[in-house]
C-alpha cells in the first residue's frame, strides 16, 4: 500500500466509518477490514492518527484499528503478520513524539504502545525504555504527561508476564531503572505539596496527576521487580517512604476542600499509597516483616484514636482495615503446632504481631469496632424509615454493600476475635452484660449501642459457643426484647431476630422452638418491612437448619404445624406487599422452605399463592433471578401438592415451556431449574396431558448442548417413558435414538451410561417395540460387550440393555445376531460364544442384584438347545446361574426351604410416617411396572429348574449327564442344596 496515494483514501474511510447513517457505515467496515492484511495500512493509520489536524473521532477510529491489528498481526507466527521492516518503522513511529493532546487517545496510544512492548521489548525494541526515561524528564508539561503515561503502561504489561525467561528480564529491568523511578517519584510528589502549599490549584492538579502516575509505575517495579525486595536498600527505602508520604497528603486533605478539584485525585493517590502496601503484603509477606509494626502502628492510629478524626475518608479506613486484616489472618505469619517447624521468618513474624497486639491495643480496636464502626448512622437510620426495603436489601448484602465500610468493619472483627478470642471473649461478654434488661425507649444512643453489641455477639457465635448459654439468653432476654413494641425499639427486635438467625445452627434447643415459632407469627404482623424481611432471613435458618446432621437441630414438623396457616399466610401477604425484587425472593425462599419441611401438609393453605405466582410472574418478566425464585417456589409447590398439581397445569407448562426453551434469552438464567420443575411436574402427573407431551419438542436442542444439565434431560426422558412410554415412544422414539447416536459419540463414559440407562427403561416397559424403537443403537452395545468394555459401570449397562433383549425379545436377539455376523464377517456360531464368554467373564462388573438376576435369566433362556456352542458355554451358564440365587434367593428359618427375595406378587400403598416423604405418582408407576418384569415376577429357581429340566428332556438322560460332567461338582452340588424340594 503505496502511502502517498493510499492516506487519502483510506482517511475517506475512516471519515464514513465514523457515520451514523449504517448504509455508510457498513461498507466503510467492510472495506478497513479487507485492508487489515495489507502491507503498509498500519503505517497509513499512525500517520492518520498522529496528525492533529485531523477529526478527533477518526483519529480515535484509527488508533483502535491500529490497536486491534497489533493484537492480531504483530507477532511473527500470527497468519499476515506484519512484516519486519514495517514493525520497525511502526515502532520508531509510536516513539517519535509524545505530543498527543486529546487525553483519551494518548490513553489508546499508551496502551498500544506497552501492546507491542510485550512482544518486542527489550529484544526487538531495546531502544524504547531509554527513549521513555528521557521523555519524562523534559520540561514540556504536556510531553512529560504523556510519557510518563506510556512508561506506566509499559510497566504494567511487562510486570504482567509470567514465562521465567520475561521475569528474569523483567527483574533485570527494575534493578536498572528503580532508582530513576524513585527520584522521578519524589521530585513529583514534592512539587505537588509545595504547590498544594501555596495554593496554586492548576499546578498542583497537574503534579499530582504525575505522581499519581509515578507512584503507579514504583507500586508495578516494587512488587513485580524483585524476587527478594527486602535485600534491596532502595525497595525498603520506598515503602518506609510512603507512611510519611501518606500522612502528608492525609493532613494536605485536611486542608483542601470537598470542592477543590484535586481533591478526588488526591483520595485516589492516597489510596494508591495502601495499595502499595496491601500488594507488596501479598507477593512478598516474609520482605513485609519488617514493616509489620509500623502498619500496625500507622492503621491502627488513624482508625482507632483521635488521629484519624477530620482526616480520614471511608475508603481510606477500608483499606486500613484490609492491611490490619491480611497481616493478622496471614499464614506466613503462623507458627506451626510444633514451634520446631516453624521457619525463623515466621516466628520472627509472629513476635512482632505478638507484641503488637497487647491486651489494651485489642480491647480498644475491639471497643471502636463495635461502639463506633457497629453503631447505624442517621443516613442509615433515614434510608430505614424512607426506603426499609432498599435499607434491607444494603445490609444483607446488595451490590454496594459489598465495598462499603460495614462489611469490612464486620470481617475485621470476626478475624480478629477469631485470632485472639481467649483475649476479646471477656471483653465482648462485659459489653452484653453490662446491657442486660429492656433499654429506656428515649435513649437513641443506648438502643443503637445495644444493637450494636448484639451484632458482635451474633458474628463471634462460634466462637462464644463455651461462653454464651444462649438458650437461657433467649428465654430470659431476648424473648422478652422481641415482644417491645415500642417503635423505637424497633432496631433491636430486627437485631434480636438476626442474632437467633446467627446462633440456630450454633446453639439452640430444639425444645425452644415453639417459643420462637411464636415469637417469629408476632413479629410478621409488625408493620415494619425491615423486622418483617429480617424475620424472613431468620426463617430460612430455621428451616434450612434442620438438614443438618445434629440432633440439636432438628427439625420437627408436628412443632411448626400449629403455626403452619398463620405462618404462611402472613409470608404471603408479605410476598404482595414488597416491590424489591431481592426481598421478594427472600420471601419466595422463605416460602419454599416452608413447603418443602412440611410438604403434602401444605396443601390446604396453597390456594392463595397459586393464584398470585402467575401475576408475578408476569411482572418479572425484566427480572431473570426473581423468575428463578418463582421456579424454585414453584418446584416445591408441584412436590407438597403431588397429583393436584395437575391444575396447575394452565400455568405451570408454559413456565417450563419458557425457561427449557434454548432459543429463548431468558434460559440462560432459567434452564437449571427449569428443568428440576419440569422433572416434578411429570413425576408428580397422574397422566399424560396433549400439553405436556407437547413440551418435549424442547429436548432435542437440550440434548445437543451436552451441557450439564444432561443427567436431569436423562431423568426427564426416564419420567415420560414411565408416565406414557406408548405415546411418548410414537412422536419422539425415532428422533430421540437420532439424538442418542450423535451424543454418544461425544460425551463422557457416565454420560453413556446415563443414556444406555434410558434405552434399558425402553426395553423394560416396551420389550416388544422398544428394541426396533432403538435398533440404531444395539450394535454398539453388542459390539462393546464382545470387544470387553473396560469400564465396569458401562459394561454392567451393556449388559443390562442386552440382557432385555434375550431374555423378552427372543426374535428380535436373533436378527441382530445375524446383524453382528454380516458386519464383522464372522460366523453366527462363533459371535455368539463370544458374547456368552465375556458375559461370564464380566459378571462381577455387575453391582446391582435386579440386574444380577437379569443375566442369569437372559442366558438361561438360551436353554435348552442343541446349539454345540451354547452346550461348550454351559458350565459359564451355570455358573452365573449359581451367582445369581446366591444374589436373591433368602433361606426361610423355619422351613429351611429357599425363596426369591425379589418376587412381587401385588401393589401395596406403602405406609408413610408423618416425617416421610409420601410417593410420588412415578414411584407408584415404577411399583406397576415392577409386576410385569421378569426380574420380580419369575422365580430364578423356577427357571432354573425348568431350564435344566427341558435341557435333560432335549439330551435325554445320558446326553445331560455329558453335559453337567463339564460343571465342577461344588458348582453342582450347591446348585443341587438351592433346588431341593422341586
Amino acid at each position: 500500500m503505496d502511502l502517498n496515494s493510499a492516506s487519502t483514501i483510506v482517511l475517506q474511510v475512516l471519515t464514513q466509518a465514523t457515520s451514523q447513517d449504517t448504509a455508510v457505515l457498513k461498507p466503510a467496515e467492510e472495506q478497513l477490514k479487507q485492508w487489515e492484511t495489507q502491507p503498509g495500512f498500519y503505517s497509513v493509520l499512525l500517520n492518520i492518527f498522529t496528525n492533529h489536524s485531523l477529526d478527533v473521532n477518526v483519529r480515535w477510529l484509527a488508533v483502535l484499528y491500529f490497536k486491534n491489528g497489533i493484537d492480531r498481526y504483530w507477532r511473527r507466527v500470527a497468519p499476515h503478520a506484519l512484516s519486519e521492516e514495517e514493525k520497525t518503522t511502526l515502532r520508531a513511529g509510536l516513539i517519535a513524539n509524545f505530543n498527543e493532546p486529546v487525553n483519551q487517545i494518548a490513553t489508546q496510544i499508551s496502551v498500544l504502545i506497552a501492546k507491542v512492548a510485550r512482544v518486542d521489548c527489550p529484544r526487538q525494541w531495546p531502544e524504547l525504555i531509554p527513549t521513555l526515561l528521557e521523555s519524562v524528564k523534559v520540561q514540556d508539561d504536556l510531553r512529560q504527561h504523556r510519557a510518563l503515561l506510556t512508561f506506566y503502561h509499559v510497566t504494567k504489561t511487562l510486570a504482567s508476564k509470567r514465562l521465567a525467561a520475561d521475569r528474569k528480564l523483567f527483574y533485570d529491568l527494575a534493578s536498572a531503572i528503580y532508582s530513576f523511578a524513585c527520584s522521578l517519584w519524589n521530585h513529583h510528589t514534592d512539587t505537588f505539596l509545595q504547590q498544594a502549599c501555596t495554593g496554586n490549584e492548576a499546578a498542583a492538579t497537574n503534579s499530582l496527576e504525575r505522581t499519581l502516575l509515578s507512584l503507579k509505575v514504583l507500586r508495578k517495579l516494587t512488587v513485580h521487580g524483585f524476587v527478594e525486595p527486602h535485600r534491596s536498600v532502595e525497595v525498603m527505602g520506598f515503602l518506609h517512604a510512603v507512611f510519611e508520604r501518606l500522612k502528608q497528603f492525609l493532613e494536605c486533605s485536611r486542608s483542601i476542600g470537598a470542592e477543590n478539584v484535586c481533591r478526588d485525585r488526591l483520595e485516589k493517590t492516597i489510596i494508591l499509597f495502601t495499595k502499595v502496601l496491601l500488594d507488596f503484603l501479598d507477593q512478598h509477606p516474609f520482605s513485609f516483616t519488617s514493616l509489620i509494626q509500623r502498619s500496625l502502628e500507622f492503621a491502627v492510629s488513624y482508625v482507632f484514636t483521635e488521629a484519624g478524626e477530620g482526616v480520614v475518608f471511608e475508603r481510606f479506613i477500608v483499606q486500613c482495615m484490609n492491611l490490619i486484616k491480611m497481616i493478622v489472618k496471614n499464614y506466613a505469619y503462623k507458627p506451626s503446632k510444633y514451634i520446631e517447624d516453624s521457619s525463623p521468618e515466621t516466628l520472627e513474624a509472629h513476635k512482632i504481631k505478638t507484641a503488637f497486639f497487647t491486651y489494651p491495643t485489642l480491647m480498644e480496636i475491639c471497643r471502636r469496632l463495635v461502639t463506633h464502626y457497629f453503631l447505624l448512622t442517621e443516613e442509615e437510620l433515614t434510608m430505614w424509615e424512607e426506603d426499609p426495603e432498599g435499607f434491607t436489601v444494603e445490609e444483607t448484602g446488595g451490590d454496594s454493600w459489598k465495598y462499603s465500610l460495614r462489611p469490612c468493619t464486620e470481617v475485621l472483627f470476626i478475624d480478629i476475635f477469631h485470632e485472639y478470642n481467649q483475649t476479646l471473649t471477656p471483653v465482648l461478654l462485659e459489653m452484653v452484660h453490662s446491657l442486660q434488661g429492656t433499654t429506656n425507649m428515649e435513649d437513641t444512643s443506648a438502643i443503637l449501642i445495644k444493637d450494636a453489641v448484639y451484632n458482635a455477639v451474633g458474628l463471634a457465635a462460634y466462637e462464644l459457643f463455651d461462653s454464651v448459654d444462649f438458650d437461657q439468653w433467649f428465654k430470659n432476654q431476648l424473648l422478652a426484647e422481641l415482644q417491645v413494641s415500642h417503635n423505637r425499639y424497633k432496631p433491636i427486635r430486627r437485631r434480636v431476630i438476626w442474632l437467633i438467625g446467627q446462633w440456630i445452627s450454633v446453639k439452640f434447643k430444639s425444645d425452644l422452638r415453639p417459643m420462637l415459632y411464636e415469637a417469629i407469627r408476632n413479629l410478621l404482623q409488625d408493620q415494619d418491612l425491615v423486622v418483617s424481611i429480617i424475620l424472613c432471613l431468620c426463617a430460612m435458618c430455621i428451616f434450612l437448619n434442620g438438614f443438618l446432621p445434629v440432633d440439636d437441630f432438628e427439625f420437627r414438623t408436628d412443632q411448626f404445624l400449629p403455626y403452619l396457616e398463620s405462618m404462611f399466610t402472613l409470608l404471603f401477604q408479605l410476598l404482595q406487599e414488597v416491590t424489591e425484587c431481592d426481598t421478594k425472593m427472600h420471601v419466595l425462599h422463605v416460602l419454599s422452605c416452608v413447603n418443602e419441611r412440611v410438604n403434602v401438609q401444605i396443601r390446604p393453605y396453597v390456594g392463595c399463592l397459586v393464584q398470585y405466582l402467575p401475576l408475578l410472574w408476569k411482572q418479572s418478566e425484566e427480572h431473570n433471578m426473581l423468575r428463578c425464585a418463582i421456579l424454585t417456589t414453584l418446584i416445591h409447590l408441584v412436590q407438597g401438592l403431588g397429583a393436584d398439581s395437575k391444575n396447575l397445569y394452565p400455568f405451570l407448562l408454559p413456565v417450563i415451556q419458557l425457561s427449557t426453551d434454548v432459543s429463548q434469552p431468558p434460559h440462560v438464567y432459567l434452564l437449571e431449574d427449569g428443568l428440576e420443575l419440569w422433572l416434578v411436574t411429570l413425576e408428580n402427573s397422574p397422566c399424560l396431558t396433549p400439553e405436556l407431551l407437547r413440551i418435549f419438542q424442547n429436548m432435542s436442542a437440550l440434548l445437543e448442548l451436552s451441557s450439564e444439565n444432561l443427567k436431569n434431560c436423562f431423568k426427564i426422558i426416564n419420567a415420560y417413558i414411565f408416565l406414557s412410554s406408548t405415546e411418548f415412544l410414537q412422536m419422539y422414539a425415532s428422533d430421540l435414538c437420532r439424538s442418542f447416536c450423535e451424543l454418544l459419540k461425544d460425551i463422557t463414559t457416565e454420560g453413556q451410561v446415563q443414556a444406555l440407562k434410558v434405552v434399558e427403561n425402553v426395553l423394560k416397559v416396551n420389550p416388544v417395540l422398544g428394541p426396533q424403537m432403538f435398533q440404531p443403537l444395539l450394535p454398539s452395545v453388542f459390539r462393546g460387550i464382545i470387544d470387553g468394555e473396560r469400564y465396569p459401570m458401562l459394561m454392567s449397562t451393556y449388559l443390562g440393555v442386552m440382557g432385555r433383549v434375550l431374555l423378552q425379545n427372543t426374535s428380535f436377539f436373533s436378527l441382530l445376531l445375524n446383524q453382528m455376523a454380516c458386519e464383522l464377517g464372522q460366523e453366527l456360531d462363533q459371535i455368539l460364544g463370544n458374547m456368552i464368554e465375556m458375559w461370564v467373564d464380566r459378571m462381577d462388573n455387575i453391582t446391582q442384584p435386579e440386574r444380577r438376576k437379569l443375566s442369569a435369566l437372559a442366558l438361561l433362556s438360551l436353554l435348552p438347545s442343541l446349539n454345540s456352542v451354547i452346550q461348550d458355554k454351559f458350565c459359564g451358564i451355570i455358573h452365573i446361574t449359581l451367582e445369581g440365587l446366591y444374589d436373591v434367593m433368602t433361606e426361610d428359618p423355619e422351613t429351611g426351604t429357599y425363596k426369591d427375595c425379589m418376587l412381587m406378587s401385588h401393589f401395596e400403598e406403602p405406609k408413610v410416617t408423618e416425617d416421610e416423604e409420601p410417593p410420588t405418582e412415578q414411584d407408584k408407576r415404577k411399583k406397576m411396572l415392577a409386576l410385569k418384569d421378569p426380574v420380580h415376577t419369575v422365580s430364578l429357581q423356577q427357571f432354573v429348574y425348568e431350564k435344566l429340566k427341558a435341557q435333560q428332556e432335549l439330551l435325554g438322560e445320558q446326553g445331560f449327564h455329558a453335559l453337567m460332567e463339564t460343571v465342577d461338582t461344588e458348582v453342582v452340588a450347591q446348585l443341587q442344596e438351592f433346588l431341593q424340594g422341586f
